[in-house]
């Protein structure tokens, strides 16, 4: 009986992870092989697509399981290389249950264009989809770190603003971070901060 419960628990962490996945894809958001995506079990197992997987066409092969430090716990498996920041949130919430990344044309673009170091959303009624938020007549800060082929170093840079960010984080010239309690949230939410970027590029190139 125990080993069906585990059974059953990974086989809907996949089934997640691969619905959630054909979301993104189909709204453009993991072009080619980018993204990741991940979900902690309610046994503290964390499943994650492995590196170099379309994300439009997963299956449940493409979800490996990994240790809270990153490492696959299969040595034959690979994860992605920003394994390191999935974990990252899982060890700094426990009540965190879901991660995902994504590469979106108005989030690339805005990150690669805006000066400071956060981009301002203000006056939209979405941003209520963010946990905190009642009204629309509020503004959030989305954190903008520079981009880094050494995600241990990038960690310790998003490290000392995790405890102060609502919307996520995001990636300069590379993508968003957006998490929840489970993988419904953190697709909600996901979704809530791409609208909200499309909006800012939309009234950005209108002014253009």
């Amino acid at each position: 009986m125990q080993n069906l419960k585990v059974d059953e628990g990974w086989g809907n962490a996949c089934r997640q992870i691969v619905q959630a996945g054909q979301r993104m894809d189909q709204r453009g958001w993991v072009p080619a092989t980018a993204g990741n995506l991940s979900c902690r079990l309610p046994d503290g197992r964390i499943a994650i697509t492995r590196s170099g997987g379309h994300k439009g066409f997963l299956t449940d092969s493409d979800v490996i399981e990994i240790t809270p430090d990153g490492l696959p716990v299969d040595p034959a498996n690979r994860a992605s290389a920003e394994t390191l920041l999935h974990t990252q949130l899982y060890a700094h919430d426990p009540a965190i249950g879901a991660v995902l990344h994504g590469h979106s044309v108005a989030a690339t673009i805005l990150s690669m264009d805006e000066p400071s170091d956060a981009i301002t959303l203000a006056g939209y009624e979405v941003l209520k989809v963010f946990e905190g938020q009642t009204t629309h007549d509020t503004s959030l800060e989305l954190p903008l770190f520079h981009n880094d082929q050494d995600i241990a170093l990038l960690a310790t840079v998003v490290a000392p603003k995790l405890a102060d960010m609502r919307l996520g984080y995001l990636i300069r010239g590379h993508g968003v971070y957006v998490w929840g309690k489970d993988m419904f949230t953190a697709l909600a939410r996901l979704e809530g901060l791409e609208f909200l970027l499309a909006c800012e590029l939309a009234r950005l190139q209108k002014k253009a």
